[in-house]
Formats: structure tokens, C-alpha cells, sequence
């Protein structure tokens, strides 16, 4: 029987070092979720998540939806883990998929803050633009 609790603490110390950036809008046995603060319940808000489940703990990654050119570099054992456009399912820890998706939310978390970014000064511009 897998321990689901080890996998789903091992998958939260990934998103550990983005606590600090990120509101945790959720964090408990059930998941965490990390979303981008003041943009907190809203769809484009959301950066990562874990969700421990019946049979596996999913880890949601929302960068990869957002940014598909980030998916061409994952390799073959962490592509077998992928379920839909920016979720992976796992059962057990595996070090070297977990270190490849360390990497993958370090570059991915990045990117997703810097479109967020541009995206709201795209709309503060708009916003500017109208009120002159």
C-alpha cells in the first residue's frame, strides 16, 4: 500500500519555496493551493496545487496550460505521470521525477508570474488609456 501522506508532503516541499510569493488559499490534508495575490478565486489567479486523492496525489501545475512550450522538454517518465494539459498523478516519491518537476515549477512558476504580470499592466494601460 502506498503512503499517500509522504507523497503529498514530498510534492507540498516543492511548492514550499513559492509560499513566500504566493497566497495559500488552501492548505491541509486535502491539498494546498497557491494562487496569485489579490487575483485569489478567480480561474486565472491559480499558479499550483496538490490534491491528495483515493489512489494518488495529483500536482497542478498551471503554467504548462498557460505556457505549452514549457511540456516539449518533460521527459518520457514524467510525460507517463501527466494527466490532461497541466496535472501529473503520483503514488509514490520518485527523487528524480520530483527533482525534474522541482525544476519544471521553478521555470514554469517564473514564466506564469511574468505573463500574470504583463497582463495586468496590459489592462492597467487599457484602463489608463479610457479614463484620459
Amino acid at each position: 500500500m502506498a503512503d499517500l501522506d509522504a507523497v503529498h508532503d514530498r510534492l507540498r516541499q516543492i511548492l514550499a519555496p513559492y509560499r513566500d510569493s504566493l497566497v495559500a488559499t488552501a492548505d491541509g490534508p486535502g491539498g494546498l493551493t497557491l494562487e496569485i495575490p489579490g487575483l485569489e478565486g478567480r480561474p486565472w489567479g491559480y499558479v499550483a496545487g496538490t490534491r491528495r486523492g483515493k489512489n494518488y496525489v495529483s500536482y497542478y501545475l498551471m503554467a504548462l496550460y498557460a505556457l505549452p512550450e514549457l511540456s516539449e522538454a518533460i521527459s518520457p517518465a514524467l510525460r507517463r505521470r501527466k494527466q490532461g494539459k497541466s496535472c501529473f498523478n503520483f503514488s509514490l516519491i520518485d527523487e528524480d521525477l520530483f527533482f525534474e518537476l522541482a525544476d519544471l515549477t521553478n521555470r514554469g512558476i517564473a514564466a506564469y508570474l511574468e505573463q500574470a504580470q504583463s497582463a495586468r499592466s496590459d489592462v492597467a494601460g487599457a484602463v489608463s488609456q479610457r479614463s484620459r
